[in-house]
């Protein structure tokens, strides 16, 4: 008895461990903002990296007035570009969307700079109801300025990526498998017209949740069974 509970507990765990860390969506910024953009909303556009980018989109809102807010992509974070706008208030935000679907364990992480007048402030929430309601993921956390002395302060550019600069992880996310789920950076603070905040590699993971083949079911509801007849 006791070695065949071991067996049908050991496909068990076999089956579990079988769930893999996978990109769902990610931003590397590979594509240009036209020049002279503006306006109060602005959609970059759908993730180019992970398993679920159907769908998928990162935009921004601000409230300043739709001919004073410009959208750019300077250099990125060890990327080619990053999305970057001016003419932050409080409350104005980045934001992506996509479905977690099939994915458990959802983890958030991305680079944010800014410049020495840009947004210092930001708080992360999360909506799982199409941003009907918002849940903190974090009430406020501060974001660096690019340029200044010390060690990961450097400037962004397009070949190195600087792993200690601004990059946040945030793990163990309940927004598992949902249809649409939502994730915002919003500013804390009202700033300077010409100040910019900068948003590069964004992206979200899960755990793929693995469907048992019905070959390994059987061999489980075998062991169970050889188990209770030698009870």
């Amino acid at each position: 008895m006791f070695k065949s509970s071991l067996f049908a507990a050991g496909l068990v765990s076999l089956l579990a461990s079988a769930a893999s860390a996978d990109v769902i969506a990610g931003w590397s910024m590979s594509t240009v903002v036209a020049a002279a953009t503006t306006g109060s909303n602005y959609t970059y556009g759908a993730a180019d990296l992970g398993a679920l980018t159907s769908g998928t989109s990162l935009s921004g809102f601000h409230t300043a007035s739709a001919t004073t807010t410009t959208w750019t992509s300077p250099a990125g974070n060890g990327s080619t570009y990053s999305l970057s706008s001016n003419n932050w208030t409080t409350g104005d935000y980045y934001q992506v969307s996509m479905a977690t679907t099939g994915y458990s364990d959802i983890s958030v992480s991305w680079d944010q700079t800014r410049s020495g007048t840009g947004p210092s402030a930001f708080s992360l929430t999360m909506s799982t109801d199409g941003g009907a309601n918002f849940t903190t993921l974090l009430a406020s956390y501060t974001v660096v300025q690019a340029g200044l002395a010390g060690t990961g302060t450097t400037s962004w550019n397009t070949i190195t990526n600087q792993t200690g600069f601004t990059t946040t992880t945030i793990v163990g996310i309940s927004a598992a498998n949902q249809g649409n789920v939502l994730f915002r950076f919003s500013s804390l603070s009202t700033t300077a017209a010409a100040g910019t905040g900068r948003v590069d590699n964004i992206s979200v993971t899960g755990a793929l949740v693995a469907v048992p083949a019905p070959g390994a079911v059987a061999l489980i509801g075998l062991a169970g069974l050889v188990a209770r007849r030698r009870r």
